[in-house]
């Protein structure tokens, strides 16, 4: 059975989307909230496979939830569902490591199969559109002051970050110990002036949200 946490204010669309996803009969719901605070709590503990999280919320937003369980257990994966189809937006859930961005208006059939393919490890990011994101991390031309500062190596480890990998992955990636990802990783923090991983993601998203 595929695990799914539901993320959603609106209790109406939590409880058709739980039954929607229990009658295909290979989900089971485990956990529900309207709360982004909440659900950033309670998912790690949880551990679904799948979180569907609600990209505006009274109390914050399914991006910055995904960054925080991802940043706890890399192994849940986020479907980000949003009613707008934001540039903005896909590129902070990239940078946040979701695996998914899905429109409210999608069908139920289509849903229920992007679930299982992201529990199945595939990523349902437009490979054109995640190219253009990393692009914008590439183009040194265009880039704001605070990226040139970055070495070629720390702007590879920033694009690793935009895929979502944690540094164990981007240790594979790159060949490097686990270690030296994470010294990179601080080193870019400093450059920036910024403390936390975190941090980087949401600044990287406004300065590269600029550039273009």
């Amino acid at each position: 059975m595929i695990r799914v946490f539901l993320l959603d204010d609106h209790e109406v669309v939590r409880r058709g989307l739980a039954d929607l996803l229990t009658s295909s009969g290979d989900i089971e719901v485990v956990g529900e909230s309207g709360s982004a605070q909440e659900a950033a709590r309670r998912i790690p503990a949880l551990r679904p496979d799948v979180a569907i999280l609600d990209a505006r919320l009274p109390d914050g937003n399914g991006i910055d939830v995904c960054r925080d369980i991802r940043a706890v257990d890399s192994s849940i994966k986020g479907l980000i569902l949003t009613s707008y189809e934001d540039d903005e937006a896909l590129f902070a859930a990239i940078m946040a490591g979701a695996a998914g961005y899905v429109l409210k208006q999608i069908r139920g059939t289509d849903l229920v199969d992007a679930v299982r393919r992201v529990a199945a490890g595939q990523s349902l990011l437009d490979p054109a559109i995640t190219t253009r994101v990393l692009e914008r991390i590439r183009s040194g031309v265009e880039q704001p002051r605070e990226l040139k500062s970055l070495t070629e190596q720390e702007r590879r480890i920033l694009e690793y970050v935009a895929e979502g990998l944690t540094n164990r992955e981007i240790a594979g990636k790159m060949f490097l110990a686990e270690k030296t990802v994470k010294n990179y990783v601080s080193s870019v923090l400093a450059k920036l002036g910024l403390e936390r991983r975190t941090q980087a993601a949401v600044l990287a998203t406004r300065l590269l949200g600029k550039s273009h």
